[in-house]
């Protein structure tokens, strides 16, 4: 066994692929090519919404090819990971993402796939030519026993063939030791997820006799027992606690996007949220209170007319509040996610 390295939030590793590093540093955009998926895996988080033959680039849902590069371009993505659904019943698109981001980004643009099929070699060739750097296979449970026997190990044969970096990722289950095994002899890495409850695999989880580790979390107890156990026979591992996702790799996504898009006014909080003033006012209002804070000498680069109001400073905002205030204008701070239109997460009245 390979020294295994603690790292945040509970993870641990012997073994990081390339994109695994890239996704620690919250520099990979998620192309999620569709929601269609002819497995029917009973621990899926796909949510309802997300389940039909629709592509989203990280939260934006893609209409053009342009969603896809301003996405990747608003966060400086370093790389893209492909996911679904199963991408791969959609292989002509993903093909021309690869190629697209390639094309668009250099071909430094790190792109890794996930899939639960067994793609043949031919597949695997055309995946290659259009420049997909890392493949993770996702089989199916009932097939961990004898992967051996199963069309996985020739398509880990022909990714390994291409020099395409080639892992399993699965969720940590009883049974990961087995892929564990595997995994050494076909000379590929393992990834393990911490096992999760979410709105659309709950019902099933508890069937099985599933439970909540903690009331702090949706992580299912003895799922980090079982990547500890197949830690201990397996040369390249990897394992991803559901706190890591939320606590490092999301925060550190939303980091960057801020960063690279946040206004002269708005300020970029610990967890990549962002904090502005915001005046909400009647229809015709906008441009009066516009002139208003002019006059008062607010800086130009400071606010902004919206559609329904002002952003601003929230730190001028708090200091000018008592002057502009009155019955037609609400005045807040809010907080909410970087991304164009992004959800709100606090409105705090002033």
């Amino acid at each position: 066994m390979s020294k295994v390295i603690n790292g945040e939030t509970g993870s641990f590793h012997s073994f990081l692929s390339e994109g695994c590093k890239l996704c620690q540093q919250g520099a990979k955009m998620v192309l999620f090519i569709t929601g269609a998926c002819p497995k029917d895996c009973f621990y899926c988080p796909v949510s309802e919404e997300r389940r039909a033959d629709i592509t989203y680039a990280n939260e934006r849902k893609v209409l053009s090819d342009q969603d896809v590069l301003d996405e990747a371009l608003q966060m400086d993505a370093l790389g893209t990971g492909i996911t679904g659904g199963e991408p791969l019943i959609r292989k002509e698109k993903v093909i021309y993402y690869i190629r697209l981001l390639k094309n668009r980004l250099g071909s430094e643009h790190h792109i890794h796939l996930y899939t639960s099929m067994a793609p043949d070699r031919e597949t695997i060739q055309e995946l290659a030519d259009a420049g997909l750097d890392e493949i993770r296979f996702h089989p199916p449970v009932n097939l961990w026993e004898r992967l051996e026997e199963t069309g996985y190990a020739n398509s880990i044969r022909c990714a390994n063939d291409r020099e395409i970096e080639t892992g399993i990722e699965i969720p940590s289950l009883k049974g990961a030791e087995m892929v564990g095994h595997f995994a050494n002899s076909a000379k590929c890495f393992l990834n393990l997820n911490e096992l999760e409850f979410s709105d659309t695999n709950s019902d099933a989880m508890k069937k099985r006799g599933y439970v909540l580790a903690d009331d702090m979390s949706n992580a299912v107890k003895g799922s980090k027992e079982y990547a500890l156990e197949a830690a201990n026979n397996c040369d390249r591992i990897h394992f991803c606690p559901s706190s890591y996702k939320d606590a490092v790799q999301l925060r550190k996504r939303l980091m960057r996007i801020a960063e690279n898009t946040a206004r002269p006014f708005d300020e970029i909080g610990e967890e990549g949220t962002i904090y502005y003033g915001y005046i909400e006012c009647t229809e015709n209002d906008p441009e009066v209170i516009f002139e208003e804070l002019k006059q008062m000498r607010v800086p130009s680069d400071m606010m902004e007319i919206t559609s329904k109001g002002i952003d601003i400073a929230w730190w001028i905002l708090e200091d000018i509040a008592e002057l502009i205030r009155n019955s037609d204008r609400k005045l807040y701070i809010i907080e909410r996610y970087p991304f164009k239109e992004g959800i709100i997460v606090e409105k705090i009245p002033l």
